[in-house]
């Protein structure tokens, strides 16, 4: 038999296997972070008719004698580059820009994709939705009542629990910023009440106690008479009187609700110092300790009632950058953050680049509750395809790198968008022409082989 007909079988088998792969991207051209195949051909065996000869002294060297046997696939690779990226507006929809692929997981076997479109389930589990596979990552864990994230651990379920309460947090610290004017008069004996308000600056902030409740918390600075540089401030919480409220520094409780700022003759702040003669250190962040009694709470064992105590940071010594100051400029001085809420409810939540998801809470407090995995591999072309835009590890494949985004060439995650299929519908057709081709041409060598093989058989005739 002819050997051209075995040619011409194994192309046009092996150009049916190349339209089969083309057929495949083309049907996927809008599946989302589905990436295209493509297939490579290598020449399949040669048959050796005679060898080489090396050069001699009479004659030179005589090249070998082979015939090919037809052609074979080489590969079927899968193609990992970046899609498009397209919005849509959906906060539980992700893209990966970059290298990287999401963790799935399915009772206990590990999944990987590149396909974002995830949702929350009726127990507030983040899944794929189309198959109930769960995503992976890191769920934030309090401890000591601060939120933890550890990414060293092993990745597990992320649970976004709409709807939960959080308890309310007491003011523990409140921060002050901005300046003092120079300018305000100082209070004269004898002065009159308009003539105090006039030389006052006062500053009101909402607090929290641990139930909840709302306190206002007044300071108000007026220059000390017969000093340049020195300010008395008096501390006020829901206006009680000085024995309900009290100001010191570090450790101590004070003696009154007033404590004395100083500030050098640039204007920056230089000291505190309270009723009781305590003094900040020379350098630093400056913070003073107020304490007051919360209204509604059950006394202890001696009949004491219940004190709140909190921090009011006024600032770094020789620093202008969210401090107290004195210029010769409008008092703005006010306090700008502080760290206390009321019980809330979550009622939304936000992912960033990072993964890290934040819940947005009725009180507007916001908490990190977890952060998305991803996974990379050193070889992501060895990946298997397990069917529904997923992949799972192989021999060759390496094994998974799991970490967060933008470490060890992780990309970034984007919300509200997907990656698109990475198949371009004109390369695809180009390619399917030219698979037509060349398995019309196969054809045409077993046809023309047939002839050769009739030409032979008519010989007897």
């Amino acid at each position: 038999m002819m050997r051209s007909l075995y040619s011409g079988v194994s192309g046009m088998q092996n150009h049916q296997t190349r339209m089969d792969v083309i057929g495949n991207n083309i049907s996927n051209v809008n599946t989302t972070g589905f990436k295209r195949g493509r297939v490579n051909f290598h020449d399949l065996l040669s048959q050796q008719m005679s060898g080489a000869a090396r050069p001699t002294d009479e004659v030179g060297g005589v090249n070998p004698k082979e015939v090919g046997l037809g052609m074979n696939i080489a590969s079927i690779d899968t193609i990992h580059t970046q899609g498009s990226l397209q919005t849509t507006g959906v906060q539980t929809d992700l893209a990966i820009q970059g290298n990287g692929f999401f963790i799935m997981r399915s009772g206990e076997r590990q999944y990987y994709t590149r396909a974002g479109n995830f949702g929350v389930d009726s127990a507030g589990t983040l899944v794929n939705p189309a198959n109930g596979m769960r995503v992976q990552g890191w769920q934030a864990q309090e401890i000591d009542g601060q939120l933890v994230l550890d990414t060293s651990a092993q990745p597990g379920d992320l649970v976004i629990p709409v709807g939960q309460k959080i308890d309310a947090r007491a003011t523990s610290s409140v921060n002050y910023a901005c300046n003092l004017d120079k300018r305000l008069p100082e209070i004269q004996e004898g002065a009159t009440e308009a003539d105090i308000r006039n030389a006052t600056w006062q500053t009101s902030f909402n607090i929290y106690d641990e139930f909840g409740q709302q306190h206002d918390l007044n300071v108000s600075f007026t220059r000390v008479p017969g000093t340049q540089n020195q300010w008395q401030a008096v501390v006020v919480v829901d206006g009680m009187d000085v024995t309900e409220t009290r100001a010191g520094i570090g450790t101590t409780d004070g003696t009154t609700n007033a404590f004395l700022v100083n500030f050098d003759n640039n204007g920056m702040l230089a000291s505190v110092t309270d009723s009781a003669g305590n003094i900040t250190a020379p350098e630093g962040r400056i913070s003073v300790q107020v304490s007051f009694n919360v209204a509604g709470a059950t006394p202890d064992a001696d009949g004491n009632p219940l004190r709140q105590t909190l921090n009011l940071n006024l600032g770094e010594i020789g620093s202008v950058e969210n401090t107290i100051t004195q210029f010769a400029e409008r008092s703005s001085t006010k306090a700008y953050e502080q760290d206390g809420y009321t019980m809330g409810y979550l009622e939304n939540f936000k992912i960033d680049q990072s993964g890290i998801i934040t819940g947005v809470y009725s009180n507007g407090a916001n908490r990190t509750l977890g952060q998305i995995g991803l996974a990379t591999f050193t070889n992501q072309g060895g990946l298997e395809k397990a069917g529904e835009n997923t992949y799972v590890e192989s021999n060759n494949s390496g094994t998974a790198n799991i970490g967060v985004s933008g470490v060890a060439g992780k990309g970034k995650l984007i919300a509200g968008a997907l990656e698109m299929s990475n198949v371009d519908l004109t390369e695809q057709f180009t390619d399917m022409i030219v698979t037509q081709r060349g398995f019309q041409a196969s054809s045409k060598t077993i046809q023309t082989s047939d002839l050769m093989l009739e030409t032979v058989i008519n010989l007897k005739r």
